[in-house]
């Protein structure tokens, strides 16, 4: 039970870490909106990642010098543009806050859920290189990957799930624009961190 131990409390430590992809899977989760389906994709993509890391597919930045450039430009934008998208949602305020709203299609929040997965250059770094890299310090591989998935899952579903306990607090629209404005101001923060290099 080693390395599944290991890949959980490891996996666990990076996923953390608040960022776009926490705060959007906490959002729906206080509007009660796709939460399952928003869940299984963080957890399933973060399988694939891992499985790809545990493979070996961290050599990939290292065989293609621009893909760690390219992935962080491609990600700052992505986060710059759906961080202004959401300080405006603050800034005006109004019914589309209501606590239990939808927050717009299953298919819109599934594709913006994967885009701030997979435009995420952090993501390849924490869950493919390094874990991937760590990975390799076992015998047992696949069980340290099994237990970095596991962490993984059971975040998602926690945060998903959990954030319900929230929700008479953002049944006032004013706390949703506060909400709002942490959400688009820590997307900006990533942003700018990737544009930097940091």
């Amino acid at each position: 039970m080693h390395a599944p131990l290991a890949g959980f409390a490891l996996g666990l430590t990076l996923i953390l870490a608040i960022g776009a992809q926490n705060a959007f899977v906490l959002r729906q989760g206080l509007m009660r909106s796709h939460v399952f389906a928003v869940c299984a994709v963080c957890a399933l993509s973060d399988a694939l990642l891992i499985a790809a890391g545990v493979a070996g597919f961290g050599a990939l930045s290292s065989a293609l010098p621009w893909f760690e450039m390219a992935m962080r430009l491609a990600g700052a934008a992505f986060l710059g543009w759906y961080g202004a998208r959401t300080l405006l949602s603050a800034w005006r305020g109004g019914e589309a806050l209501a606590a239990g709203q939808a927050a717009g299609s299953r298919r819109t929040a599934v594709l913006t859920c994967l885009a701030l997965t997979w435009l995420n250059p952090h993501v390849y770094l924490d869950t493919v290189m390094l874990l991937g890299a760590v990975s390799s310090s076992y015998d047992n591989r696949s069980g340290f990957a099994l237990g970095a998935m596991t962490a993984s899952v059971l975040f998602f579903f926690a945060l998903g799930y959990g954030a319900r306990a929230l929700a008479p607090v953002f049944a006032r629209p004013v706390a949703w624009r506060w909400l709002d404005l942490f959400i688009g101001l820590t997307m900006w923060a990533i942003a700018a961190k990737l544009l930097l290099g940091a």
